[in-house]
Protein backbone atom coordinates (compact mmCIF):
# COMPACT_ATOMS: atom_id res chain seq x y z
CA UNK A 1 0.00 0.00 0.00
CA UNK A 2 1.34 3.30 -1.14
CA UNK A 3 2.26 5.67 2.17
CA UNK A 4 0.43 8.99 1.62
CA UNK A 5 2.19 12.56 3.03
CA UNK A 6 1.65 15.19 5.59
CA UNK A 7 2.06 18.55 3.93
CA UNK A 8 2.88 21.95 6.06
CA UNK A 9 0.95 24.19 4.32
CA UNK A 10 1.03 28.18 4.95
CA UNK A 11 -1.67 30.75 4.47
CA UNK A 12 -1.95 33.84 3.92
CA UNK A 13 -1.17 36.65 7.30
CA UNK A 14 -3.78 39.35 6.04
CA UNK A 15 -3.85 39.53 2.15
CA UNK A 16 -5.40 36.57 0.60
CA UNK A 17 -3.52 37.32 -2.32
CA UNK A 18 -0.15 35.64 -0.83
CA UNK A 19 -1.42 32.28 -1.26
CA UNK A 20 0.72 30.62 -3.32
CA UNK A 21 -0.62 28.61 -6.23
CA UNK A 22 1.37 25.02 -5.32
CA UNK A 23 -0.58 25.86 -2.12
CA UNK A 24 -3.94 25.70 -3.50
CA UNK A 25 -3.05 22.96 -5.53
CA UNK A 26 -2.11 20.77 -2.22
CA UNK A 27 -5.38 21.65 -0.08
CA UNK A 28 -7.61 20.97 -3.26
CA UNK A 29 -5.92 17.79 -3.36
CA UNK A 30 -5.86 16.47 0.11
CA UNK A 31 -7.75 14.15 2.03
CA UNK A 32 -7.93 15.90 5.20
CA UNK A 33 -6.82 19.43 6.10
CA UNK A 34 -6.13 19.40 9.79
CA UNK A 35 -6.81 23.07 10.64
CA UNK A 36 -6.29 25.00 14.02
CA UNK A 37 -10.03 26.87 13.87
CA UNK A 38 -12.26 25.28 11.30
CA UNK A 39 -14.43 28.24 11.34
CA UNK A 40 -11.24 30.59 10.62
CA UNK A 41 -10.04 28.33 7.97
CA UNK A 42 -13.69 27.75 6.68
CA UNK A 43 -13.77 31.54 5.65
CA UNK A 44 -10.63 30.54 3.86
CA UNK A 45 -11.35 27.95 2.13
CA UNK A 46 -14.53 28.72 0.69
CA UNK A 47 -13.12 31.99 -0.68
CA UNK A 48 -10.87 29.48 -2.80
CA UNK A 49 -13.87 27.01 -3.80
CA UNK A 50 -11.69 24.71 -1.90
CA UNK A 51 -13.81 21.74 -0.65
CA UNK A 52 -11.56 19.01 1.02
CA UNK A 53 -12.98 17.96 4.49
CA UNK A 54 -11.59 19.48 7.66
CA UNK A 55 -10.42 18.60 10.65
CA UNK A 56 -10.26 20.48 13.97
CA UNK A 57 -6.52 19.59 15.31
CA UNK A 58 -5.16 22.42 17.64
CA UNK A 59 -2.78 22.65 21.01
CA UNK A 60 -5.49 21.41 22.80
CA UNK A 61 -6.03 17.99 21.16
CA UNK A 62 -2.86 17.51 18.79
CA UNK A 63 -0.95 14.94 21.19
CA UNK A 64 -4.58 12.84 20.50
CA UNK A 65 -5.19 13.33 16.93
CA UNK A 66 -1.19 12.67 16.20
CA UNK A 67 -1.88 8.81 16.33
CA UNK A 68 -4.98 9.31 14.18
CA UNK A 69 -3.21 11.01 11.67
CA UNK A 70 -0.21 8.94 11.73
CA UNK A 71 -2.47 6.22 10.74
CA UNK A 72 -4.63 8.16 7.95
CA UNK A 73 -1.36 8.71 6.10
CA UNK A 74 0.07 5.03 6.76
CA UNK A 75 -2.83 4.06 5.02
CA UNK A 76 -2.53 6.16 1.40
CA UNK A 77 -4.22 9.58 3.04
CA UNK A 78 -2.14 12.41 2.42
CA UNK A 79 -3.35 15.29 5.10
CA UNK A 80 -2.41 19.46 4.74
CA UNK A 81 -2.08 21.13 7.90
CA UNK A 82 -2.57 24.69 8.43
CA UNK A 83 -2.69 26.90 10.94
CA UNK A 84 -4.80 30.37 11.80
CA UNK A 85 -2.83 32.51 9.36
CA UNK A 86 0.94 32.21 8.13
CA UNK A 87 3.41 28.98 8.68
CA UNK A 88 1.80 26.18 10.85
CA UNK A 89 4.40 26.05 13.99
CA UNK A 90 5.64 28.64 13.86
CA UNK A 91 4.51 30.33 17.22
CA UNK A 92 1.22 27.88 16.33
CA UNK A 93 0.36 24.68 16.66
CA UNK A 94 1.59 21.27 14.88
CA UNK A 95 4.97 20.21 16.18
CA UNK A 96 4.07 17.55 18.41
CA UNK A 97 2.29 16.08 15.00
CA UNK A 98 5.33 16.74 12.87
CA UNK A 99 7.39 14.83 15.31
CA UNK A 100 5.30 11.51 15.44
CA UNK A 101 5.26 11.55 11.84
CA UNK A 102 8.57 11.77 11.37
CA UNK A 103 9.24 9.37 14.43
CA UNK A 104 6.47 7.10 12.58
CA UNK A 105 8.88 7.06 8.90
CA UNK A 106 6.02 9.11 6.98
CA UNK A 107 6.60 11.68 4.25
CA UNK A 108 6.51 15.12 5.45
CA UNK A 109 6.32 17.62 2.83
CA UNK A 110 6.68 21.56 3.88
CA UNK A 111 5.99 24.62 1.52
CA UNK A 112 7.24 27.99 1.59
CA UNK A 113 4.67 30.64 2.28
CA UNK A 114 3.84 33.84 4.46
CA UNK A 115 5.30 33.92 7.73
CA UNK A 116 4.94 37.42 9.86
CA UNK A 117 8.72 36.93 11.89
CA UNK A 118 10.40 36.60 8.37
CA UNK A 119 8.59 38.77 6.66
CA UNK A 120 8.82 41.87 9.37
CA UNK A 121 12.23 41.17 9.68
CA UNK A 122 13.14 41.71 5.78
CA UNK A 123 11.67 44.82 5.68
CA UNK A 124 12.93 46.43 9.31
CA UNK A 125 16.24 47.40 8.42
CA UNK A 126 17.99 45.96 11.17
CA UNK A 127 20.53 43.22 10.40
CA UNK A 128 19.39 39.98 8.97
CA UNK A 129 22.40 38.16 8.78
CA UNK A 130 21.91 36.89 12.29
CA UNK A 131 18.44 37.06 14.14
CA UNK A 132 17.16 35.16 17.00
CA UNK A 133 13.02 33.85 16.72
CA UNK A 134 11.50 34.08 20.17
CA UNK A 135 7.61 33.57 19.72
CA UNK A 136 5.94 35.77 22.33
CA UNK A 137 7.38 36.45 25.80
CA UNK A 138 5.23 36.15 28.82
CA UNK A 139 2.63 37.71 29.80
CA UNK A 140 3.54 37.97 33.16
CA UNK A 141 5.31 41.21 34.18
CA UNK A 142 8.76 39.77 36.15
CA UNK A 143 8.75 37.07 33.76
CA UNK A 144 8.65 38.54 30.46
CA UNK A 145 11.45 41.25 32.27
CA UNK A 146 13.75 37.71 33.39
CA UNK A 147 13.72 37.14 29.84
CA UNK A 148 14.61 40.08 28.22
CA UNK A 149 17.15 40.66 30.83
CA UNK A 150 18.76 37.12 30.07
CA UNK A 151 19.45 38.63 26.22
CA UNK A 152 21.56 41.32 27.00
CA UNK A 153 24.16 40.52 25.43
CA UNK A 154 22.97 38.84 22.48
CA UNK A 155 24.33 40.19 19.33
CA UNK A 156 21.79 39.23 16.98
CA UNK A 157 18.59 40.82 15.68
CA UNK A 158 16.06 39.28 18.32
CA UNK A 159 12.15 38.88 16.66
CA UNK A 160 9.18 38.78 18.79
CA UNK A 161 5.39 38.31 18.38
CA UNK A 162 3.37 40.04 20.77
CA UNK A 163 -0.46 41.53 21.86
CA UNK A 164 -1.78 44.37 21.51
CA UNK A 165 -3.08 44.78 25.02
CA UNK A 166 0.77 43.87 26.05
CA UNK A 167 2.52 46.16 23.71
CA UNK A 168 3.38 49.10 25.95
CA UNK A 169 4.11 47.09 28.54
CA UNK A 170 6.74 44.82 26.65
CA UNK A 171 8.27 48.37 25.00
CA UNK A 172 8.37 49.05 29.14
CA UNK A 173 10.18 45.93 29.93
CA UNK A 174 12.39 46.59 26.77
CA UNK A 175 13.53 49.95 27.84
CA UNK A 176 13.95 48.35 31.47
CA UNK A 177 16.61 45.42 30.03
CA UNK A 178 18.04 46.97 27.05
CA UNK A 179 18.29 50.77 28.06
CA UNK A 180 16.57 53.97 25.88
CA UNK A 181 18.80 53.48 23.13
CA UNK A 182 18.52 50.43 22.01
CA UNK A 183 16.85 50.29 18.05
CA UNK A 184 14.10 48.73 18.02
CA UNK A 185 11.02 48.38 15.00
CA UNK A 186 8.01 47.55 15.28
CA UNK A 187 6.00 45.77 12.21
CA UNK A 188 2.17 46.28 12.72
CA UNK A 189 -0.81 44.83 10.47
CA UNK A 190 1.73 43.09 8.37
CA UNK A 191 0.31 42.46 4.45
CA UNK A 192 -3.15 44.24 5.80
CA UNK A 193 -4.89 47.77 4.84
CA UNK A 194 -3.41 49.12 7.83
CA UNK A 195 0.08 47.86 7.71
CA UNK A 196 2.69 50.38 9.61
CA UNK A 197 6.43 49.88 10.85
CA UNK A 198 7.82 52.27 13.64
CA UNK A 199 11.32 52.05 13.98
CA UNK A 200 13.77 54.04 16.24
CA UNK A 201 15.21 53.50 20.16
CA UNK A 202 12.97 52.01 22.73
CA UNK A 203 12.33 55.14 24.22
CA UNK A 204 11.20 56.78 20.91
CA UNK A 205 9.04 53.71 19.44
CA UNK A 206 7.50 53.25 23.19
CA UNK A 207 6.08 57.17 23.43
CA UNK A 208 4.87 57.23 19.40
CA UNK A 209 2.78 53.56 20.83
CA UNK A 210 1.57 55.06 24.04
CA UNK A 211 0.57 58.34 22.10
CA UNK A 212 -1.14 56.70 19.16
CA UNK A 213 -4.08 54.02 20.54
CA UNK A 214 -4.21 53.05 16.68
CA UNK A 215 -0.56 51.08 17.45
CA UNK A 216 -1.90 49.39 19.81
CA UNK A 217 -4.00 47.39 17.74
CA UNK A 218 -3.99 44.47 15.50
CA UNK A 219 -1.38 41.72 14.98
CA UNK A 220 2.07 42.87 16.14
CA UNK A 221 6.33 41.52 15.51
CA UNK A 222 8.65 43.44 17.62
CA UNK A 223 11.90 43.66 16.24
CA UNK A 224 15.49 44.48 18.65
CA UNK A 225 18.38 45.03 17.31
CA UNK A 226 21.18 42.91 18.68
CA UNK A 227 24.07 44.17 21.15
CA UNK A 228 27.14 46.77 19.47
CA UNK A 229 30.06 44.73 18.81
CA UNK A 230 31.93 47.59 20.67
CA UNK A 231 29.62 46.61 24.12
CA UNK A 232 32.13 43.87 24.84
CA UNK A 233 35.54 46.18 24.40
CA UNK A 234 36.68 46.36 28.32
CA UNK A 235 39.58 48.46 28.94
CA UNK A 236 42.47 47.33 30.52
CA UNK A 237 42.45 49.44 33.78
CA UNK A 238 38.39 48.06 33.95
CA UNK A 239 39.60 45.01 34.03
CA UNK A 240 42.37 46.00 36.43
CA UNK A 241 40.13 46.97 39.13
CA UNK A 242 37.58 44.39 38.61
CA UNK A 243 40.57 41.67 39.38
CA UNK A 244 41.36 43.77 42.75
CA UNK A 245 38.42 44.51 43.60
CA UNK A 246 37.08 40.68 42.76
CA UNK A 247 39.94 39.47 45.14
CA UNK A 248 37.71 41.08 48.51
CA UNK A 249 34.40 40.88 47.35
CA UNK A 250 31.90 38.74 45.59
CA UNK A 251 31.95 38.43 41.53
CA UNK A 252 28.97 40.38 40.99
CA UNK A 253 29.47 43.33 43.23
CA UNK A 254 32.76 43.91 41.91
CA UNK A 255 31.61 43.76 38.47
CA UNK A 256 28.62 46.44 39.13
CA UNK A 257 31.28 48.41 40.64
CA UNK A 258 33.27 48.44 37.95
CA UNK A 259 30.85 48.78 35.11
CA UNK A 260 28.92 51.89 36.63
CA UNK A 261 32.53 53.49 37.14
CA UNK A 262 33.40 52.68 33.55
CA UNK A 263 29.63 53.20 32.05
CA UNK A 264 30.04 49.30 31.12
CA UNK A 265 27.88 46.05 30.73
CA UNK A 266 28.08 44.22 34.40
CA UNK A 267 27.10 40.96 32.75
CA UNK A 268 30.56 41.32 30.33
CA UNK A 269 32.48 42.27 33.81
CA UNK A 270 31.34 39.17 35.36
CA UNK A 271 32.27 36.46 32.88
CA UNK A 272 35.73 38.07 33.53
CA UNK A 273 36.17 36.57 36.95
CA UNK A 274 34.91 33.32 36.10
Amino acid sequence: MKTGTLYIVPTPIGNLNDITLRALEVLRSVDVIAAEDTRHSGVLLNHFGIESKLWAVHEHNERQKSEAIVQRIQEGQSIALISDAGTPLISDPGYPLVNACRSAGVPVVALPGACAAITALSASGLPTDRFLFCGFLSPKQQARLSALEALQDETATMVFYEAPRRILDTLTAVLDAFGPERQVVIGREITKQFETYLSGTVAEVLEKVAADANQQRGEIVLMIAGAPANDHNIPAEALQLLSLLSAELPPKKAAKIVASHYHLRANDLYKHTL
